[in-house]
């Protein structure tokens, strides 16, 4: 019986996790994650056939963009504009969350800047995992995986702080579901 609880407290929570893959999440790095995803923050969407793709949402980069800042949002297509913006933009778009949605369209990201100035976060390249590499991940323990925030996702905080409050606020709710 316990062989089988042991079981069972290991298979459970990769079910659960393959299961939430299927819409938008937010990544947040474990603290023990070292390389190029080091502390990082990230809101990820599913992009069909198991695959996703994201964008690193605490990495500004000194460059700028029609007077706003531009995050770097990770090494697939960095010559690539992408834009979060707060509210719907218009076509072409894709709603990622709550009233949240992001556009690649060049000339979208310039009206919604006009607009929208501080609803509007522009990344320069994205983040990409193929068929079942980001739940591999999950499983071995790189991230912790969140509800999408609008308030982190265009958060004035610099990089450093918008991480580790999401570990405080993340690694607090694991702790109460497994005690």
């Amino acid at each position: 019986m316990r062989k089988a609880l042991a079981v069972l407290a290991l298979v459970l929570p990769a079910i659960a996790c393959a299961q939430d893959l299927d819409r938008t999440l937010m990544l947040v790095a474990t603290p023990d994650l070292e390389g190029a995803y080091r502390h990082t923050a990230l809101v990820v969407m599913p992009a069909g056939e198991d695959r996703h793709l994201g964008f690193i949402l605490n990495r500004a980069s000194p460059m700028k963009f029609a007077s706003s800042t531009l995050y770097y949002g990770g090494p697939e297509m960095v010559g690539a504009l992408f834009a979060m913006v707060r509210k719907d933009p218009g076509q072409p778009s894709l709603r990622l969350f709550g009233d949240v949605f992001v556009t690649g369209d060049s000339k979208l990201i310039e009206r919604v800047l006009g607009e929208l100035p501080g609803g509007t976060r522009v990344f320069a390249g994205f983040v990409g995992w193929e068929s079942g590499e980001l739940a591999d991940e999950i499983a071995a323990g790189y991230w912790y995986v969140a509800e999408p925030d609008a308030a982190q996702v265009f958060s004035q905080e610099p990089g450093e702080n918008v991480w580790a409050d999401l570990v405080k606020r993340v690694g607090r709710r694991l702790q109460t579901r497994l005690y």
